[in-house]
């Protein structure tokens, strides 16, 4: 056990003498390959403005990812289903009692849900009254 605790020292301490030889340099290169993405001249100001561009930057690929891929669908059912109400209108004649039900409780459905958005937008209260 102790052969391996020193085997570790002398592998830390290689390391150790590698980067105090090496580092500068690697650092140096680093950041000359990288010039490009540094800001000059460094402040408080350049610092809060990319910290906005990188948060706005998020949120507008969030909401790209979620448009995308979400809203286009819903879209399109959303169209299918009026185009199914405007054929079932033309065809009124030919309604029956079940598919008026079912038509009536989605009214019913859609205003419930109108009613309890607007109960929670006034912070649950029924009246309106704020305390």
């Amino acid at each position: 056990m102790a052969s391996k605790l020193q085997q570790l020292q002398a592998k830390a301490c290689q390391a150790s003498n590698f980067m105090a030889k090496h580092g500068t340099a690697y650092y140096k290169q680093l950041l000359e390959q990288n010039k490009q993405y540094i800001q000059e001249p460094p402040t408080v100001e350049k610092c809060n403005e990319l910290a906005k561009q990188l948060f706005y930057t998020r949120l507008a690929r969030l909401f790209y990812r979620h448009s995308c891929f979400i809203i286009p669908g819903r879209t399109e059912a959303f169209w299918k289903e009026l185009d199914y109400v405007k054929n079932m209108w033309k065809h009124r004649q030919e309604l029956k009692v079940e598919d008026a039900g079912i038509a009536a409780l989605f009214g019913l459905e859609c205003f419930a849900w109108f009613c309890a958005g607007e109960i929670v937008g006034r912070g649950f209260t029924i009246t309106g009254y704020y305390p």
